[in-house]
């Protein structure tokens, strides 16, 4: 099992919004370290692209390119998170949106803190891929 903190957790056991919680993170220190490592450029630039990538209507768009490539333990997870109770939904958010991202987020976690690094990278990859070519087609933003 390979994590940072490595202490004995078992995600089955969390709710979903405490898998969310913790995939939030997980999510944007992949995209941060994407973006330092394609050059260096400005803080307030990165800051703005990273806002693009880890804002719920981006995670909703990249949860719908990995949704069909889930094994069934990992879409029992997005369910979950997708229909988890929360607190509330940001004005700027559309309700499906922010529920997809909730869902994404939980099975972000849940990879994460199973200690299956190479599945979280390839999840990763196929959420960029999603993300690049909704860029093309319509900006998030």
């Amino acid at each position: 099992m390979k994590r940072l903190f490595g202490a004995d957790c078992n995600p089955k056991q969390l709710s979903p919004l405490t898998l969310a919680f913790v995939g939030d993170g997980v999510f944007e220190l992949f995209v941060r370290e994407k973006l330092v490592c394609q050059g260096n450029c400005p803080v307030n630039a990165l800051h703005k692209r990273s806002v693009e990538q880890v804002c719920c209507g981006a995670q909703a768009v990249a949860a719908k390119k990995l949704l069909p490539l889930l094994t069934e333990e990992e879409a029992a997870v997005y369910n979950r998170g997708r229909n988890a109770h929360v607190g509330h939904v940001p004005k700027n958010a559309k309700v499906a949106d922010y529920h997809a991202a909730t869902a994404f987020e939980a099975l972000f976690g849940y990879v994460y803190l199973s200690g299956d690094l190479e599945r979280l990278r390839m999840l990763f990859q196929i959420a960029c891929e999603a993300l690049e070519g909704a860029d093309e087609t319509h900006p998030l933003v």
